[in-house]
């Protein structure tokens, strides 16, 4: 047992934390290996803040390892933004204890003399970042773990842009939690004058943000009974889906009710992630009774949104984050083409794990498409530095989140819900179907497949077996995949991108981040990328050929698959 693990449990114990947690400590310690897990180190900011298990120890979520990362960010507001008086805005999801984690965080910088904004009950996290830009706040945090298991919960940290905490904020916070040397020294005693509750009126401002994005209102209104399956997943979304929809002028909207009530047990699915075939199957049951066009599910804490579709047998299939995303995308262009919007100056911004099909949109309609790391605080970074310059309109990754319009700095599945709503009402104005409209997009832009294959590896054993992997990649890169060559590997961490063709190296203008990518000379893609968020190692894998005609579909997608299978086989995962 490292005598680290000891010493800092020791410092738990020796400090003025809840008696009870006290004990749950000292039940720890006769199992070295639960011991090591929650003290091994502490829980550091990834693509998507704090988060981990619940629980005592220092990798874990409480009361403390919140009320130290709060007081670390209060001290880091202090220091940045000198002599103004500071304000910060909370909120939170269904998760259990989120309520009461977001009362700790209100206490902690109360405490500090920080006026706070609080919800007055669950919201979602896209929300949270539309009201810090809205009241001119210096910061925000969100309480969710957003699609992890319950067992989790989460701690998002936002700027004052309404984006997560980017670097050197993240770093810089992080010292500061570390310079915290005892829970003692963390301002637990709340100051209730400074904590103000907020709700209904924001929700409003917000709605009517996401109607000002609406490009086809007319088709709406021609459509407005279109026939809509919706579940929020025991999540933060039974309430603003619904209510945007509507507003938008939808009129037959069927709600999943027994996943329409908060819950943080999640008692219906397996994992609350729509990502998940198995999370969305009270839905599609609740479609076909009602036999509707459309089916959208999101996350509990309603940043992320999965969407089922009819094919042309009546069936329902459920798309991929890239299908959505580069649904939304072609919709989104080529309405503001039609309508006259486009000047040249506007963006639509992925990451570099999400297909090029986006790309390829893109640049059929001469906007610029910009690749960023994969966590949407990149995407953010990026919307702000071309402030002025270029417009954003569109954008998302690959893992279901997708952002349209700014006024939002984080994915935004209830603004992705009104406009994915919009464009099924669309479609259908003219004559197709999303499944008609996702062929017509294939069969001018390019035919592409992706897969996602994720090894979950837990504790302090998995975390040093994912290096392994890493390591093992880049020490004995493949030089083949599928019968075709490697002929470029882009190493993130490095910085550098390598030529094997002609072996030339040129540095590439990202952070440094923890991914390899492997480009082959027929155009396959495949990247392999630990979680920031997750006991995980991701391969991303993308292939794609040309569509002829709608009646090649089958075929095509045969041999799409085909590839994909061949790839995932050399990568020798098993």
């Amino acid at each position: 047992m490292n005598r680290d693990v000891h010493a800092v449990a020791n410092e738990w114990l020796q400090s003025n934390i809840d008696e009870n947690d006290k004990q749950a400590i000292q039940e720890l310690i006769n199992d070295k290996e639960a011991l090591a897990d929650a003290f091994y180190k502490n829980l550091e900011f990834g693509t998507g803040g704090l988060r981990g298990i619940m629980g005592i120890g220092s990798n874990r979520m409480n009361k403390y390892t919140i009320g130290k990362a709060t007081q670390g960010l209060a001290n880091y507001l202090k220091k940045s933004f000198l002599e103004e008086s500071l304000k910060v805005a909370i909120a939170h999801d269904s998760r259990n204890n989120s309520s009461f984690f977001a009362k700790i965080v209100a206490g902690v910088f109360s405490a500090n003399g920080i006026q706070v904004y609080l919800f007055d009950s669950l919201r979602p996290t896209p929300e949270l970042s539309f009201t810090i830009k809205h009241l001119d706040c210096h910061s925000g945090v969100v309480l969710t773990a957003s699609h992890n298991p319950k067992e989790y919960n989460g701690y998002k940290a936002y700027w004052n842009d309404g984006a997560q905490l980017i670097a050197p904020h993240d770093k810089n916070v992080i010292q500061e939690v570390n310079a915290i040397q005892s829970i003692d020294h963390v301002k637990f005693e709340s100051n209730d004058d400074l904590i103000q509750i907020i709700g209904k009126e924001v929700d409003e401002l917000y709605l009517n943000k996401i109607k000002s994005l609406s490009l086809s209102p007319d088709a709406i209104k021609n459509q407005k009974d279109i026939k809509i399956v919706y579940s929020p997943i025991h999540g933060t979304g039974y309430k603003l889906v619904p209510d945007c929809l509507k507003k938008l002028g939808f009129e037959n909207i069927s709600l999943v009710e027994e996943q329409s009530v908060p819950d943080g047990n999640f008692p219906t699915v397996v994992y609350p992630n729509p990502e998940e075939k198995e999370a969305l199957s009270m839905a599609i049951d609740k479609a076909k009774e009602v036999n509707a066009e459309l089916i959208m599910a999101t996350d509990p804490d309603a940043d992320r949104v999965g969407i089922a579709i009819k094919d042309n047998n009546g069936e329902y299939i459920l798309l991929n984050g890239n299908q959505t995303g580069s649904l939304l995308t072609y919709y989104v262009l080529s309405r503001w083409k039609s309508l006259n919007k486009l000047t040249g100056k506007e963006c639509t911004i992925k990451t570099i794990v999400t297909t090029d099909l986006i790309s390829d949109i893109a640049r059929s309609y001469d906007v610029n498409c910009y690749n960023t790391l994969t966590g949407f605080k990149y995407i953010a970074q990026l919307i702000r530095e071309l402030e002025g310059k270029e417009q954003f309109i569109v954008g998302g990754e690959e893992s279901y989140g997708y952002m349209v319009g700014d006024f939002v700095r984080d994915k935004d599945a209830i603004a992705s819900c009104a406009m994915i709503a919009e464009m099924c009402a669309y479609a259908a104005d003219n004559g197709q179907s999303l499944y008609d409209l996702l062929i017509e997009m294939y069969i001018k832009f390019g035919y592409y497949q992706e897969k996602l294959i994720s090894i979950t590896k837990k504790g302090m054993k998995g975390e040093q077996e994912i290096a392994a992997m890493m390591d093992d990649f880049r020490n004995n890169p493949p030089t083949h995949f599928a019968g075709s060559k490697v002929t470029k590997i882009s190493d993130y961490q490095a910085g550098i991108e390598k030529r094997l063709d002609t072996n030339d190296s040129t540095k590439m203008d990202y952070p440094s981040s923890n991914v390899l990518q492997f480009l082959t000379e027929d155009g396959y893609k495949i990247s392999a990328r630990p979680s920031g968020t997750e006991p995980k190692i991701k391969f991303y894998l993308s292939v794609n050929t040309g569509l002829e005609k709608k009646e090649l579909f089958g075929t095509k997608t045969v041999e799409l698959q085909k590839l994909l299978s061949d790839l995932e086989a050399d990568l020798k995962l098993s």
